[in-house]
């Protein structure tokens, strides 16, 4: 398992070197926003090579939605591993760790959260808790269609922790990482004017912003790295369906799932960066008490997002609690 491991970080430092000086000649997908192609990060570009939109049948909308993802390249015998992302963010916040985990042999899943992400939204659904609830169980039942290892980051584990209380029979075990379970919805945001919501949320695809939340999220990062991790982590903005979709979430009421958490009987693991200045560690703590069958583990000298910035760690994690719990020997595959 170390071995795996050690493996899957050198893997990352290697490439980042072959690919620091060359220009990548990808094939993105027609459908996303053509700024893709300013996105330097090769992790990132690769990824982004293997978005498709796929149909989900959901009984609020006459029509399919065409939905995003990223699909695995193996079907393992073993549970699959699906990736959910935190709040207003997309499949490729999983640009590093999604390959080591590949690459360890799990068959994983990286999945946009409705209203949030890649997919066609522009027959514009409702974007409340019930309706991301509601697509994302038809999309587990219509092409997952195992019990899975749901791993959810921030915003993500609350969308996790609904699911999981919601339909237990399609969450094995749990991933939680740096989860933000324990916020009360989007509070006052519910009472803003319509207009009020949307200059909010103009604010909040703006690059100014976004870079200042990427210095807050990650413990040291150049300028250079996080102009061009803020255009991976906006780039799902420039729909012209985002800003509606934003503010229905908005002014829905969002996630308030503190009330649920010790409702879960999964296994779960609790990943928290030590030095996240967004969420408290302490938030950690309390949930490895109210959760029944959690272990917590924290990362040192790591920020809000230890997936992004720690992915040989969060891989290894991940990778032994699916060990200790199906007794699961992964192998190493090659993507190749």
């Amino acid at each position: 398992m170390i071995a795996l491991t050690a493996s899957g970080a050198h893997c990352v430092s290697k490439c980042a070197n072959k690919t620091r000086f060359k220009v990548l000649a990808e094939k993105f997908p027609s459908f996303l926003p053509k700024e893709v192609e300013n996105i330097k990060d090769p992790f990132a570009r690769k990824l982004a090579t293997r978005i498709e939109r796929l149909p989900v049948h959901v009984n609020f909308s006459e029509s399919s939605i065409m939905s995003s993802l990223v699909k695995p390249l193996i079907q393992s015998k073993t549970s699959p591993v699906v990736l959910l992302h935190g709040f207003d963010s997309s499949c490729l916040e999983w640009r590093y760790t999604f390959p080591l985990l590949e690459e360890a042999g799990l068959e994983t899943w990286a999945i946009d959260i409705l209203g949030w992400g890649f997919s066609d939204l522009e027959r514009l659904p409702p974007c409340n808790v019930a309706s991301k609830r509601e697509h994302f169980y038809q999309l587990w039942k219509t092409y997952i269609k195992r019990p899975m290892i749901l791993v959810g980051p921030s915003l993500g584990a609350a969308v996790a922790a609904d699911f999981a209380v919601n339909h237990p029979e399609a969450v094995e075990n749990l991933v939680f990482i740096d989860a933000s379970v324990y916020a009360e919805g989007t509070g006052n945001l519910t009472k803003l004017p319509r207009i009020v919501a949307y200059a909010g949320v103009y604010l909040l695809k703006s690059i100014p912003l976004r870079l200042y939340a990427n210095v807050l999220a990650v413990n040291s990062i150049s300028f250079s790295t996080s102009l061009d991790w803020t255009n991976v982590g906006r780039l799902h903005c420039l729909y012209p369906w985002w800003e509606d979709a934003t503010v229905n979430f908005m002014i829905s009421g969002g996630y308030d799932v503190s009330t649920q958490i010790d409702k879960m009987k999964q296994n779960t693991l609790i990943i928290w960066g030590e030095d996240d200045q967004i969420i408290s560690s302490k938030l950690a703590v309390r949930m490895h008490c109210e959760l029944p069958n959690a272990i917590l583990r924290q990362i040192p000298d790591c920020g809000h997002l230890p997936h992004v910035e720690k992915p040989s760690s969060v891989a290894k994690l991940i990778l032994d609690f699916i060990q200790e719990n199906l007794n699961m020997e992964p192998k190493f595959v090659s993507q190749h």
